[in-house]
């Protein structure tokens, strides 16, 4: 990659699909999203998960993600991070959220990514 601009990347996968709330289950799927963000750094990006956005959010409304305001605050975080985002890197297992942010990223015209290694490497300038 020639362009110096690391890439803001949304890491986008399942965090409360298929958990039934299981407050272990999600911090399980969290910790799945965060696994791919050295592999993102290290590619020369700037890696991002909605849920570090949501969840403080959510904590500062005094609610957690299996509270009714959750669905005010987590889809609508990522559809407000994405904005700013320029690559999405959808990670396997459903998630209605998480097909959201790849569908609206696809109609801004954004590359959406299915591996960590389909992103094109940059050497970071203060590695350089």
């Amino acid at each position: 990659m020639t362009d110096d601009k690391p890439l803001l990347v949304l890491i986008a996968g399942p965090y409360r699909s298929g958990t039934g709330g299981d407050p272990q289950a999600m911090a399980a799927n969290l910790a799945r999203l965060e696994e791919a963000a050295w592999p993102v750094f290290a590619a020369g990006h700037l890696p991002v998960i909605g849920e570090w956005i949501a969840l403080p959010v959510l904590h500062s409304a005094g609610a957690g993600p299996t509270d009714p305001l959750a669905d005010q605050v987590l889809y609508p975080a990522a559809r407000r991070l994405l904005a700013h985002c320029d690559a999405v890197l959808r990670l396997p297992g459903e998630s209605a959220g998480a097909d959201q942010d790849v569908a609206l990223a696809r109609r801004r015209g954004l590359p959406v990514y299915d591996d960590v290694a389909q992103i094109p490497s940059r050497v970071p300038r203060e590695a350089a």
